[in-house]
């Protein structure tokens, strides 16, 4: 009977295998986040009867399962580095996100026991792995930021003269339209009925909502160019503010024509949704007017 053996070079060892010349135990990452899970849960479970609760951080769970979708996009490639830790640098960025951890659960600090999970998995990348884990995931780390809650000293600050610019817009616009409207501070009148622009509606939460979002396409679309980066970056923050005036001016007409309750009721979460579709939308005719700015620019260079 003849033998046949494997052709030289050919790797027959499981695919999540630990190898010594490199690899990934996937078991120790299996522990880890479950260690993770144990550590972290009890502030998710904090904030996600809380503040997730509430229109102003109701992003928080999105933010969560697209940092998660992130990480898994970048699979293979994670499991294909070579570990390299760094057990110093790895240590300190430990030792700061445990600090942050134990100040925020012992002082009730969301923003510093929700923010450690950052430097925790920084941590855990660079003394697994290393470095290259940690530029690998930058995008997806930042993203986090995204989810940690915004100090409240901060929020009222930005958001007041936010929601005094959305009504004064909203109001001036509707009322060249020929609907009587009215506006007093924050407080928009339409006909017999008064409409308070909360903070969900203007603030500076749902403009970090949607400046999240932009980034995330942008990172989806992985453009090679800074400048175009940069660009885009800096006109979301236009682009959030016309989303909310759109916002603020559906929940007028439709109170306005339909009455309180529908303004208030299903039409006031589906205005929410109507947020989302306005930047998204565009966010997309910017991006195609940078589109076609570069083959502009590209074709007069060439001439």
């Amino acid at each position: 009977m003849e033998v046949q053996r494997s052709p030289v070079g050919l790797n027959l060892k499981p695919r999540w295998a630990l190898t010594p010349a490199g690899g990934v135990d996937v078991v120790a990452l299996g522990l880890l986040a479950l260690g993770l899970c144990v550590l972290f849960l009890p502030t998710l479970v904090d904030v996600a009867r809380t503040i997730w609760t509430r229109d102003e951080q109701g992003h928080g769970p999105i933010i969560l399962a697209v940092t998660a979708w992130l990480v898994y996009r970048k699979r293979d490639e994670l499991f294909a580095l070579e570990p390299s830790p760094s057990p110093l640098a790895g240590s300190l960025w430990l030792a700061l996100g445990l600090l942050m951890f134990v100040l925020g659960r012992s002082q009730a600090v969301l923003l510093l026991s929700m923010g450690a999970l950052i430097p925790v998995l920084i941590a855990l990348l660079l003394l697994l792995i290393g470095p290259a884990a940690v530029r690998l995931l930058w995008f997806p780390l930042f993203f986090l930021l995204f989810m940690v809650p915004l100090p409240a000293t901060l929020v009222i600050a930005v958001t007041t003269p936010l929601k005094s610019a959305v009504s004064a817009v909203a109001s001036a616009l509707l009322y060249h339209l020929g609907y009587p409207v009215g506006r007093s501070g924050v407080v928009l009148t339409v006909g017999p009925y008064q409409l308070l622009v909360a903070d969900a509606c203007a603030g500076l939460n749902s403009m970090f909502t949607l400046e999240a979002l932009g980034l995330l396409y942008m990172n989806v679309m992985s453009y090679a160019s800074k400048a175009r980066n940069l660009a885009m970056a800096i006109a979301i923050v236009p682009i959030s503010f016309v989303a909310n005036i759109v916002r603020v001016c559906i929940l007028v007409l439709v109170t306005y024509h339909f009455g309180d309750e529908a303004g208030q009721g299903f039409v006031h979460g589906f205005a929410g949704m109507v947020l989302f579709l306005v930047a998204l939308t565009l966010i997309l005719a910017f991006d195609h007017g940078m589109t076609g700015l570069v083959r502009r620019v590209k074709r007069l260079g060439k001439a």
